[in-house]
């Protein structure tokens, strides 16, 4: 019904995570909260009204909690805060869904369960001059052709040894601080949440897979005029439910050089307890020699997610990686993203010169 808008129009958004906002499928409300905070009224969440988004996630300030759109009157858009396995839109939802249409709200979801194919939704939309955004529907049909990109051009992307890492944080924070030095350099989403986040970009998860390697090659030749592209990663080369997107989008945007992104203390895939993961050397290898099928690339820095840990062995952590694999590694979330800035400066003075 509706293609994707200006996203970045939207200044006066509504987050939308009733009974979820303490769960893990949270990340896109704390995504937009945590890059988006200006643009952020209100979370909408009946279970914590009066609350604050810092009490809620640790960061976002006194961003309120409410327990209906009717207490957000400048609301201009509501936007589905959750990316839940399986990507569908719980039932018990809809009605506040209908009521933001009925008000002219806007409503924006990433999920994979689309606004546009519920008949009730289209015709409040319809009826109440409003929008139904799904940020994953697409219509990319365009193969890889294996591209030239300019030779002024240096590609970052992350890549994870698991789903849920970090990655798109991780990808966002270099852009900052490659940014606060100066650089031409631009943060490419490549998910929901990131896509909300900068206003555009490749939800490669829902590309059908023929397509998924050309439509980031595309989006990468869309974007030259940045020197440095970062490139948000998605999934995990071994992942046994996500590889196929993984390897897609590594080979579509070429990176000459990679940061490794994974969690501390994770033993296991996420949601496959039975799938041991691999060593970081092992990510690696299998890393750069995948990629280099498409262009010879490297793994230039290691980004630690450090949420199980104490700073102290936080630190312990950070020395042992950077012995084991002989790369600076840092968390971004305690440590800042200059270690990581350093790296990819470093791999465009030797690619660049």
């Amino acid at each position: 019904m509706h293609e994707r808008a200006d996203l970045l129009s939207y200044k006066n958004i509504v987050l939308l995570t009733d009974g979820a906002s303490r769960s893990g499928s949270a990340k896109t409300a704390t995504g937009v909260v945590r890059y988006r905070q200006q643009d952020v009224a209100a979370i909408l969440d009946r279970d914590e009204v009066g609350s604050t988004a810092q009490q809620l996630f640790g960061f976002g300030s006194e961003i309120p909690v409410v327990g209906s759109l009717g207490e957000v009157p400048t609301a201009d858009a509501l936007f589905i805060g959750i990316a839940p396995a399986g990507g569908n839109l719980p039932e018990a939802w809809k009605p506040i869904l209908l009521e933001a249409l009925q008000r002219g709200v806007d409503v924006v979801s990433g999920l994979h369960d689309f606004l546009v194919n519920d008949p009730q939704l289209v015709a409040a939309a319809r009826k109440h001059d409003a929008k139904l955004i799904d940020v994953r529907r697409n219509h990319e049909k365009t193969v890889a052709d294996h591209a030239s990109f300019p030779a002024n051009n240096l590609r970052i992307h992350a890549v994870g040894h698991d789903c849920s890492v970090g990655k798109m944080v991780v990808t966002l924070e270099v852009e900052r601080e490659l940014q606060r030095r100066g650089a031409n350099t631009r943060f490419l989403a490549t998910g929901q949440t990131g896509i909300m986040i900068a206003g555009d970009g490749v939800p490669v998860d829902c590309v059908v897979a023929d397509f998924i390697s050309g439509a980031v090659e595309q989006m990468l030749l869309r974007n030259t005029d940045a020197e440095i592209m970062l490139v948000e990663g998605q999934g995990s080369i071994s992942h046994p439910s996500f590889s196929g997107v993984t390897m897609g989008l590594l080979h579509g945007c070429a990176p000459q050089g990679m940061i490794l992104c994974y969690e501390a203390g994770r033993t296991a895939v996420k949601g496959l307890p039975h799938v041991p993961l691999k060593s970081l050397s092992e990510y690696v290898r299998v890393y750069e020699t995948i990629a280099g099928l498409r262009y010879p690339s490297r793994v230039i820095a290691v980004a630690v997610n450090g949420k199980n840990l104490d700073d102290a062995a936080l630190d312990e952590e950070v020395r042992r990686v950077q012995d084991e694999l002989g790369l600076p590694a840092c968390d971004v979330y305690r440590h800042g993203a200059g270690v990581l800035a350093d790296a990819v400066e470093k791999l465009r003075t030797e690619v660049l010169g």
